[in-house]
């Protein structure tokens, strides 16, 4: 396919710059990829759609203040760093630099008014290597210092309600530039009705990358190379997983995020087995899944591997259709928009 295939019209109105008051008075359109059909609910309605042993699995990991402006020490030029991954020594990180021209090695960046250094010691593939150096672990000095990196299609900076808003309410483990934006619609109510429906919970993390907003450069869909993020699939959630199988319930994925991660930790049987690494996972139309049965989602970018991922799910001629739908629906777009649930294309689940 190419990756043109993947590209819908939508009116720039409808682009979310800001969440909703509640988080679960969004809108959530229901897709049945077997049929095509859709159906316009609310979020709050997501426990009605399920049922008593279904297992919802969550994506826990939580955004950092990753952003940092400053300057290049000497010549002054300005620079923009997103840092993409603290290395485990707590002092050195992966990071995205936007400058007019790109840092050497050994160039000093000061960042944050002066609060924060860092030595760029080389590069990683499209990433540059920096070293903060010792002291206080890198994370709590970017708590500390950094911003929220709000995605690139919201035109506006920072606020103090989105260091809140722009997390879901069960984030734990930090590590991520960008949310995973399913997850944002949950509130407190959605999960105290979920549990009195017996739904189950589980948890993965995987560390949402900047390469999420990355645009596919390639002509052709299988011509694109994935960029790597980090997840974990804990034994508790492997054990979850199965029994959800034994009982017939059905595994749902909040968040594409979740689906790479579970996807990522199949044995060769089918089975998901306890999993710590790095995933280059990239599902399209063609795709097979061998864990999840629904999937929790926002509405994605034209022409993203987000899109060509649910298409993959979901069926692609269902999901486009159910995509020009939510755009004469008028549903809110992105990060900050609505949701969907999607059910799966039988080939899909093949």
């Amino acid at each position: 396919m190419r990756v043109a295939d993947f590209h819908y019209e939508l009116p720039e109105e409808l682009i979310a710059q800001y969440p909703l008051e509640r988080r679960s008075a969004s809108r959530m359109l229901v897709l049945d990829g077997a049929t095509g059909a859709v159906a316009d609910r609310m979020f709050a309605d997501l426990p009605a759609q399920l049922a008593a042993g279904d297992l919802l699995v969550f994506n826990d990991t939580r955004v950092i203040p990753a952003r940092l402006l400053g300057h290049k020490r000497g010549s002054g030029g300005r620079v923009e760093v997103l840092v993409e991954r603290v290395d485990d020594d707590g002092r050195t990180a992966r990071a995205h630099v936007r400058a007019s021209r790109a840092p050497g090695s050994g160039t000093v960046l000061d960042l944050a008014d002066g609060a924060l250094a860092a030595t760029v010691t080389g590069r990683d593939e499209d990433l540059f290597v920096l070293d903060f150096g010792a002291g206080e672990p890198l994370l709590d000095r970017l708590e500390r210092f950094g911003e929220v990196p709000l995605p690139p299609y919201i035109e506006r900076a920072p606020e103090a309600a989105d260091d809140e808003r722009y997390q879901t309410v069960y984030a734990r483990e930090r590590g991520a530039v960008a949310a995973p934006t399913a997850g944002l619609h949950f509130d407190e109510d959605v999960l105290a009705a979920l549990a009195e429906r017996g739904v189950e919970t589980a948890q993965v993390t995987l560390h949402v990358g900047a390469g999420t907003f990355r645009p596919v450069r390639a002509e052709r869909v299988e011509d694109h190379r994935m960029h790597a993020e980090v997840l974990r699939v804990s034994e508790d959630t492997a054990a979850a997983i199965a029994a959800t199988r034994a009982r017939g319930g059905r595994v749902v994925a909040v968040g594409t995020t979740v689906v790479r991660a579970l996807e990522s930790a199949v044995d060769e049987n089918g089975t998901v087995q306890p999993f710590s690494g790095e995933t280059r996972l990239y599902l399209v139309p063609g795709s097979r899944f061998a864990v999840i049965d629904g999937l929790v989602t926002n509405f994605h970018l034209p022409g993203s591997t987000l899109l060509m991922l649910v298409s993959a799910f979901g069926g692609y001629e269902s999901v486009m259709a159910a995509y020009r739908h939510a755009v004469d629906a008028e549903y809110r777009f992105f990060s900050y928009g609505d949701a969907m649930l999607i059910w799966p294309t039988p080939e899909a689940r093949s």
